[in-house]
């Protein structure tokens, strides 16, 4: 009896060339243009899924696609924190960071995480650069200010934040000339305000600047979640700014999810051309994403 191509010893082989085939309208489009990256969440405390987010992003240094790291830490830097007895308060979502906590910030997310992504990357076959927003006056902050309203007076309150930034510029010639060289930036997501001090800034707001500024193809993050669900629990695949703001309305997207999305549509109307929330978990999910015509997360463009 003949054996089928899908049963047949060449089968493995078969589907890795269809893989290909299926790819190569997507490495002919985006060849030059340049991907951010935004890497946390439990994935970063995975090492397989450390070592497959590392090889992925050197697969995408080799197609000709320019990748750029922006990383996180929140966790890690909790939990330096709380070895050190040091007592963390949160407002929507963001730390008070006072001078203590903004010290071991910078420690942690420059020191132990950013050279560890380095160290990934370099295993995988790339050649990593680290570096926060300080290097070479790529960001520069400006102090994140928040206001709450008293539950009992409904007078409107300034809280400040301490040392909690966000990016106010983005000078993009250090990361051009990095990828130039063949080089792949990770960056730390700490910044220098032009007052001096040292700021913390949230990482999916630092790779929505960065990815903004660079005019990149596109903005990846990688969450905890498999993207944005409808309230059946269904993927929502496909979304336009106007989308996200009728689900943010009528209460389908809320917690966690909302600042998320507001630095994806952010970064669209500043100059990306589509972000994606995805699962970071999923091994490969930013290639499944890319590369196949089913996707992998929830994709945010214009129209």
């Amino acid at each position: 009896m003949a054996t089928s191509h899908s049963e047949g010893p060449h089968s493995e082989g078969l589907a890795k060339a269809e893989v290909l085939i299926e790819a190569l309208p997507y490495l002919k489009r985006y060849a030059g243009r340049t991907f951010v990256v935004k890497y946390g969440g439990h994935a970063m405390g995975d090492p397989a899924l450390a070592r497959d987010f590392a090889e992925d992003i050197v697969l995408l240094q080799a197609v000709g696609i320019n990748p750029v790291v922006v990383h996180g830490g929140g966790p890690q830097i909790g939990a330096m924190l709380k070895k050190l007895g040091v007592v963390s308060t949160f407002v929507d979502g963001l730390r008070v960071t006072d001078k203590a906590t903004a010290e071991i910030a910078e420690m942690v997310l420059c020191g132990a995480i950013n050279k560890e992504l380095v160290g990934w990357i370099a295993a995988a076959g790339g050649k990593a650069l680290g570096v926060s927003g300080k290097d070479g006056g790529l960001v520069t902050a400006r102090k994140v200010t928040r206001t709450t309203r008293d539950p009992d007076s409904r007078i409107e309150q300034v809280v400040d934040l301490g040392f909690v930034g966000e990016p106010e510029q983005v000078d993009t010639a250090l990361l051009i000339t990095a990828c130039k060289a063949g080089m792949i930036p990770v960056i730390a997501p700490i910044a220098a305000g032009t007052d001096g001090a040292t700021y913390n800034i949230n990482a999916d707001t630092m790779a929505g600047a960065i990815a903004a500024a660079l005019g990149a193809a596109r903005l990846f993050l990688l969450t905890d979640v498999a993207g944005v669900l409808d309230k059946s629990g269904t993927l929502l695949t496909d979304l336009t700014p106007a989308d996200v703001a009728r689900l943010q309305g009528d209460g389908t997207i809320s917690g966690g999810m909302i600042p998320k999305l507001e630095t994806c549509v952010h970064a669209v109307e500043a100059g990306c051309e589509a972000a994606v929330v995805l699962d970071g978990r999923v091994p490969h999910a930013m290639l499944l994403e890319f590369f196949t015509s089913r996707g992998a997360g929830t994709l945010i463009h214009k129209g």
